[in-house]
């Protein structure tokens, strides 16, 4: 939302603003004195501090930071200014007190006359957190030393310095005006101090240093307080050292840690110390806060939590309270951590602190739609405003809405509204659209939308499960609720229930099965073939037992649960790839992203933001990344496919566009750890590769056809300098450099990690085969292609395009192609070497049982056609496209303009070479052995249909086979 409006003073607090008249400094302007008055009506603390310090508001007005904002670092170099003569601590907590309530006035008035933004104002409350908490820290340490030594790790043998966490809204940014201050103190090593005769431990000479600190930021003076601090956020709460080392911390949160911790450390920032120090331990607590699988788990802690907080409401009449009660603050920070422990493993940009910019990645990477983030940000804003008014009356920390006229005035003269029924009005609207929106993404799905339980989903199925049946009882009810072998099914469940996965899971673990395996039976018996169901997704449900958070996420996420359900039963080969992937699983939460893959380009963007978000040093992590990117959109595209919302023409450019995004990446990561090892190789002209180097598609994937599970056909080239060395430390010659980079692509793509290998790559395309070099200089590929390459090599550049790399190198090839496709050839030898070619490959691979396809029997129900191999087939329809493109792109170079066969063929109809009739025909029927094939490979079967299907295509492929010369 914007800045509530100014609102006219109402009457009653007419008197309020009068107190202004008496603190007015000479000579101050029209509005900055109307200012006053709107202060002074508004804010006793203003007042009060004015009326205190008579210079307060001359300074101020003399200085003009009532009408500026503060650039970053400024709060903190006046403060170390202001301290720099400070003879004592006592001396100390006055200037911190002085300089605390001078600039929270500022703040307070500029917040009051609207003069600066939600953002601004926590911006300034929290920079002036971090100044008061390290100028003081800074002041205190030297004289901590002089007196006890100083800390000395007994590793390093370095100095130590206390690092300080900055928890909740300190840590995000988000301070209000009257906050407590959420600390953890940390060092880096144990050791002694050094210097003086009685040496302490490290530990204890911090925890004296963390007590120093906080007495002098905490204690109530004459001056008032600096910040109230709270430390028991700390590991065992109160009950636990002050102070502990890194190494004691990592330990903790590893072995103890509970979830209201992770929860916490989501906002966890270094405020004051050893910056460098503390980075390092933020880094080691990472994993413990973001889980690298979905951790659904996280709602269900979140969910605990929320209960003991309404709880606590309850208990204390604390309803009206904006932060705790029932549609506020804390509903929205709820929301907003939820999707980051969930998510924040894998999804790197959920990994921020500030509340808004977590909205704002929700919003952009499709987690909750636009209209629902805008209105949870709105009612965010009104909500952090209204705490801002009640805090700024008397400068308490309080989220409670007054019972009293006078402070009901201010709080709705604040908020811009004329009186408290309308402000109040506008609040309730606000907090049930933040509980509704909770309910949704907090809410136990067992709830009902009054908020009472119902009785548990698959509740009926319990007493099976756990096995309280007889045998006979059990297979009636499976039986009755519509499984076709209840024998078969209850022997399923008996297994999984009786499997060492199960039997050695823990207790929670286990607790969560129990809730998850009656749902799905609920489910499944709600779909039309239960027996499949089961079938397919128990292995899964096994495959993640000991994993059980992703047992939660389906408990969590009926609709998941149903698309899991759905995908399984039409295509075993999904229900394999989510078993052996469950990350997968991430997939099914969005149906409005899942079957909706997207277009080349925000493919290529998508991936390439992911793999910003890694550091460049972590290969192991990129690596993951890319997998789960191609498995992840792998999926999508096999779930539109069997959803119909993608034609198989599209299905094809959609996993082909998949791996060019994907190589482009991986060339970018091979060719930066190459150069980083040998420096950068050279070109012909002595000048630096950048990279002068591209990777070339045949096959499947450069006539962009690809299917699922299919490997790449990759040929490299180089365009660089064989014989001139790299300018690296250790340097090599440029062949060498250009094959280790093609054999870092390989690796890249070829290694098996925990989420398999990216693709299978074939080189043998490469000139020479498997006994060539693995990268060819593009003058070496063309020497080769117009002196070496036989025939079906010809054939194969056909097909062949750039798939990634330099640009120019790739117009190079497209010349040396063009040049080959083009020239002329003896047609009758052309059709005798590719008839030859195919002869071969037809009694190599074609069905045995028919000849390939050209046996009397070819056509019987009672054989099969492989659609690809047999006579008449996919290949034939490839061959026949390969011949005409070699044949007649010398009079017609627009023939080898595209690498896929329907727009070749289209070029041959449009030039007048095959009639459009047969140009149909043959598309047709590509497009249905393709189609075909596709249902066969996500069935998990072999691209072999019964003999006597397709027969009329087949036919008609063979007949213009023959027609084209070839045998």
């Amino acid at each position: 939302m914007s800045l509530p409006p100014l609102a006219a003073l109402p009457a009653p607090l007419l008197p309020l603003a009068e107190r202004a008249t008496a603190l007015l400094p000479a000579a101050w302007p029209a509005e900055r004195t109307e200012a006053l008055r709107r202060s002074c009506a508004l804010s006793d603390f203003v007042h009060e501090q004015a009326m205190r310090d008579s210079q307060l508001l001359t300074e101020l007005g003399a200085s003009g930071d009532l009408e500026r904002r503060f650039a970053a670092g400024e709060l903190l170099g006046q403060l170390q200014a202001l301290l720099a003569d400070c003879a004592d601590e006592d001396e100390l907590g006055r200037r911190l007190r002085r300089f605390r309530n001078r600039q929270q006035v500022r703040i307070i008035w500029r917040d009051l006359n609207r003069q600066a933004s939600l953002a601004e104002t926590c911006g300034d409350l929290s920079d002036l957190a971090d100044a008061c908490i390290d100028g003081a820290y800074q002041w205190l340490y030297p004289r901590h030393c002089e007196q006890f030594g100083t800390p000395i790790g007994r590793r390093s043998g370095q100095p130590q310095h206390l690092v300080i966490l900055g928890m909740g809204k300190l840590g995000a940014h988000e301070l209000n005006l009257s906050s407590d201050i959420d600390l953890i103190f940390g060092y880096p090593e144990g050791g002694e101090t050094e210097g003086v005769k009685r040496s302490l431990d490290n530990q204890e000479f911090f925890i004296r240093l963390g007590q120093r600190l906080i007495k002098a930021l905490d204690a109530i003076t004459v001056e008032g307080f600096v910040f109230r601090v709270d430390m028991r956020l700390r590991p065992y709460g109160s009950s636990g050292a002050l102070v502990l080392s890194f190494n004691a911390l990592e330990q903790y949160y590893q072995d103890q840690g509970r979830d209201w911790e992770r929860y916490a450390m989501i906002k966890a920032r270094v405020v004051g110390g050893d910056q460098a120090a503390g980075k390092q331990l933020l880094e080691m607590l990472r994993p413990f806060v973001y889980r690298r699988y979905l951790d659904f788990s996280a709602i269900e802690a979140l969910r605990a939590m929320k209960q003991l907080i309404q709880q606590e409401v309850r208990r204390k009449g604390m309803s009206d309270n904006v932060k705790l009660g029932s549609g506020g603050i804390r509903e929205v920070e709820f929301i907003a951590q939820a999707f980051q422990l969930i998510h924040g493993g894998r999804d790197l940009s959920l990994q921020q602190r500030p509340l808004l910019k977590v909205l704002d990645t929700l919003e952009g990477q499709g987690y909750l739609p636009a209209p629902i983030i805008a209105e949870m940000k709105e009612g965010y804003e009104f909500l952090r405003y209204t705490e801002h008014a009640l805090q700024a009356i008397g400068d308490r920390q309080t989220q409670m809405l007054p019972d009293n006229d006078l402070d009901r005035a201010r709080v709705a003269c604040i908020m811009g509204f004329a009186d408290w029924a309308s402000f109040h009005e506008r609040l309730m609207y606000w907090r049930g659209r933040i509980e509704w929106h909770f309910r949704q993404v907090i809410a136990d799905p067992d709830e009902e939308e009054g908020g009472e339980a119902e009785t548990c989903v698959g509740g009926e199925w319990l007493p099976l499960w756990e096995e309280a049946l007889e045998p006979d009882m059990a297979e009636r009810q499976l039986a009755e609720a519509g499984f076709r072998e209840p024998a078969a099914a209850l022997k399923r469940l008996i297994d999984l229930r009786g499997g060492n996965q199960v039997r050695t899971m823990q207790r929670l673990g286990r607790e969560r099965l129990d809730a998850f395996v009656p749902r799905l039976l609920a489910q499944a018996v709600e779909h039309a073939d239960p027996d499949l169901v089961l079938e397919r997704v128990l292995p899964l449900v096994e495959a993640v037992a000991r994993r059980s958070a992703y047992l939660v996420l389906l408990t969590e996420n009926p609709g998941a649960l149903q698309r899991l359900m759905t995908l399984c039963a039409a295509s075993p080969w999904i229900a394999e790839q989510i078993t052996r992937f469950p990350l997968l699983l991430d997939e099914l939460l969005n149906e409005g992203r899942l079957f909706k893959p997207p277009l080349a380009p925000e493919l290529a963007a998508e991936l390439r933001e992911r793999l910003t978000r890694i550091p460049e040093d972590d290969l192991e992590q990129q690596m993951e990344a890319l997998r789960h990117f191609k498995l992840a959109h792998g999926l999508r595209v096999a779930a539109s496919e069997i959803a119909g919302t993608l034609p198989l023409m599209k299905v094809s450019d959609y996993l082909t566009w998949l791996a060019e995004a994907i190589l482009d990446q991986v060339l970018a990561l091979a060719w930066r750890q190459t150069v980083a090892k040998y420096g950068n190789p050279r070109r012909a002209d002595g000048s630096l590769c950048d990279p002068d180097f591209v990777i070339v598609g045949y096959g499947k994937v450069g006539g962009l056809e690809l299917g699922h599970g299919s490997d790449l056909d990759l040929v490299f080239i180089h365009d660089g300098d064989s014989q001139a060395e790299t300018d690296g430390a250790k340097p090599i010659d440029g062949a060498q450099f250009f094959a280790r980079l093609g054999q870092r692509i390989i690796h890249l793509l070829t290694t098996q990690t925990t989420s398999g290998q990216l693709y299978e790559v074939d080189m043998r395309l490469r000139p020479s085969g498997a006994a060539g070099l693995l990268v060819s200089s593009l003058a070496a590929f063309q020497r080769y292609q117009e002196n070496e390459a036989w025939t079906w090599e010809h054939q194969a550049l056909v097909r062949a395009r750039v798939l990634a790399g330099c640009s120019r190198v790739a117009e190079g090839f497209e010349r040396v192609r063009a040049a080959i496709l083009e020239r002329s050839r003896d047609l009758p030898k052309l059709q005798a070497e590719v008839s030859e070619m195919r002869a071969k490959m037809r009694d190599n691979l074609g069905s045995r049982e028919t000849a390939a396809g050209t046996g009397e029997n070819a056509f019987d129900a009672a054989t099969s056609f492989d659609l690809k191999q047999d006579a008449g087939g996919i290949v034939d329809i490839e061959f026949m496209v390969q011949y005409a493109a070699l044949a007649w792109s010398g009079q017609h170079p627009t023939l080898h303009r595209y690498t896929d066969n329907i727009r070749i063929l289209d070029g041959l109809r449009d030039v007048g070479l095959l009639p459009a009739a047969d140009v149909e025909l043959l598309q047709e029927a590509y497009k249905a052995y393709r189609s075909a094939a596709h249902r066969q490979a996500l069935q998990k079967q072999p691209g072999k249909v019964g003999g006597d299907q397709f027969a009329e295509e087949r036919r008609s492929v063979m007949r213009l086979w023959s027609e084209l010369g070839l045998n």
